[in-house]
Formats: C-alpha cells, structure tokens, sequence
C-alpha cells in the first residue's frame, strides 16, 4: 500500500479485521449451523486472541513504555471493561454473544440497544490495538490482524444466530454489525492518527488498556459460550487457536 497516508492505512485494516463480524454474522443467519459448532470456533478464536494479546500487546506495550505503564494499563483496561459489561448485563446484553439464550425482542425491548452498546464495547479495543501497531513505521501488524479477524467471525456468527433466535430482524442484526464495522474502522484509524504524537509511556499504557480489556471480554462472554456446548474439548480448542496465533507471530518475525 505504497502512497497511501498511514492514517488511512490503519483505516483500511480496521475495516478489514471489523469486516469479519459482518461476515459472521450473514453465515449465522443464513445458514444453520450447529451450536455446537459454533462453540468449537468460539473456543478456536479465543485462543488466537489470547496468543495475539500475550506476544504482540503485551511484549509492544512493556517494550515501548514499560512495566509501569504498561501494568496500569492493563488492570485499568480490564476494570473499564468489567464496569461496562456488568451495566449492561444489568440492561439485557448478558448473552449478547450466545447462539441460543439471547432475550428476545419481546420479552425485553430495551437488551436492543444495550446489546448494539456491548457488541460496540467488545469491538473498540481490538481495533485501537490496529492503529497502535502502525506507530512503529513499519506497518500494520499482520499478526493482530488476522488474531482479530479470525475471532471477529465465530463472535457474529454466535451473536447473529442468537438474535435471529430472539425475533431480531434481519435489518436489525445486519444495521448494528455493519455499524461496528464502520466504527471499528474509524477506531483503528484514530488509534493511529491521534497517539502517534504521545509519549512512549502513553502510547503504552493504551495499548495495555486494550489488551486489558480484551482479555476481561473473552473471560466474561466468548469463553463461556465455548465451554458452554464444547465441555471437555475447550480447553483443547483453546489451545489450537492460541498455537496457531503463536505460529503466526514468529512466522512473521
């Protein structure tokens, strides 16, 4: 993508890894695909993330600002989150990445909106975490990448085929995921546009806040949709995907 502004750049590949809810989400409410199954890629693409935020966010974010920085960033990263998703719990978001226990649009009119809310939530850190790669000039890491959109698929996918189960329509589930598309893709453009001009330890510490809360959202809602209807082969799937991801890190240099 030689010539084109970095800025735009981080753009382009947050729309790429957010580009992978959207894609998710029309194979779950196309197709029907077995809980089960679903579960299994939960599991997979929990895995990756964890691989992404242990070797590529963590080790950038202590090697660029340090431990202090980064520890802060990390453990404020997962309370804003923690703090945000238990609101919403509390407004009908709790199983907004479950396949089949999503409350419907009848039974509580107002988990629309806060499910949209915490689909926003989950989505925002991985994308700032894009335009964080690029401050280094040497591009965007391919790594996170393809971490974010392998787990970006099962997420829409298991969240669509739940609110299809609730008597969400079509317009509905397509309109919120095409959202956070967009969205994702302005975050990883401000990820870079605007802490490209900041310290060291700034820069750091949001990148720890990112990984932070990436963590806390795959504890609190993929894992349990994973476990939930793999059992006994999560932690096993798990593995697979985080092998995977580590594979891609060190294939990438």
């Amino acid at each position: 993508m030689d010539g084109v502004p970095l800025w735009l750049q981080a753009g382009f590949w947050g729309l790429v890894a957010g580009g992978a809810l959207l894609l998710g989400a029309f194979i779950g409410y196309r197709l029907n695909v077995p809980q089960r199954l679903i579960a299994a890629i939960m599991a997979f693409g929990s895995g990756v993330l964890i691989s992404a935020l242990s070797f590529e966010l963590m080790e950038h974010a202590f090697h660029t600002g340090g431990f202090a920085s980064t520890a802060i960033g990390f453990l404020g990263g997962a309370s804003v989150y923690t703090l945000a998703n238990w609101k919403l719990s509390h407004h009908g978001a709790k199983h907004r990445k479950r396949s089949g226990r999503q409350p419907s649009a009848s039974d509580n009119g107002n988990s629309g909106a806060a499910i949209a809310i915490g689909a926003l939530l989950d989505g925002i850190p991985e994308s700032i975490v894009i335009g964080l790669s690029m401050l280094g000039g040497q591009g965007v890491s391919m790594v996170a990448v393809a971490a974010i959109f392998l787990s970006n698929i099962p997420e829409g996918l298991s969240s669509a085929a739940g609110m299809k189960q609730a008597g969400r329509s079509a317009r509905y589930i397509f309109g919120i995921w095409g959202g956070i598309v967009v969205a994702s893709g302005i975050a990883a453009l401000l990820g870079f546009a605007v802490f490209r001009h900041f310290p060291p330890e700034i820069v750091a510490a949001t990148t720890a806040v990112a990984a932070g809360g990436v963590l806390a959202m795959l504890v609190d809602t993929m894992i349990p949709e994973a476990f939930e209807e793999t059992h006994d082969f999560a932690g096993l799937i798990v593995v697979t995907g985080f092998l995977s991801a580590y594979a891609l890190s060190k294939l990438g240099g």
